[in-house]
């Protein structure tokens, strides 16, 4: 139960929303054609909240999404983490075909998170058969 962790209902209706505007400020200046090198860093990094702000920084730009979901798609696969990274990429691809505009990225922005906090613990299985399919 959420109350047995000293979490109260409301403090989550006041934590700000990410990213944080700090980490926004972080990453203004980085070129559309650096962020996804830099979100890859982040992620293996753990660095959730400049994973976070890179995507966001990236849905300001003109870029297609493509090369941002095969990113993501990398670790969904290949990390596992606790939040079953493969459903929640899946989830969020979907949802962001169907969301509302100005709630699309929210998704987006989500799962980077998730990708970043599950890097270093690899998904079960994944080396085997990355080694039986003969991929790297």
């Amino acid at each position: 139960m959420a109350r047995d962790r000293g979490f109260r209902g409301t403090e989550l209706l006041n934590q700000l929303p990410y990213p944080r505007e700090d980490a926004r400020e972080a990453v203004r200046n980085v070129e559309p054609n650096r962020i996804r090198g830099a979100l890859e860093e982040a992620i293996r990094g753990r660095d959730q909240a400049r994973a976070a702000a890179l995507v966001h920084r990236y849905s300001e730009t003109d870029q297609p999404i493509r090369p941002l979901w095969d990113l993501l798609l990398k670790y969904a696969i290949s990390e596992d983490g606790a939040l079953h990274h493969e459903k929640f990429y899946r989830t969020t691809v979907e949802e962001f075909s169907s969301a509302r505009t100005p709630f699309k990225w929210r998704y987006v922005i989500a799962l980077a998170r998730v990708t970043a906090s599950g890097f270093g613990y690899p998904a079960p299985g994944h080396a085997e058969a990355c080694r039986l399919l003969g991929i790297s």
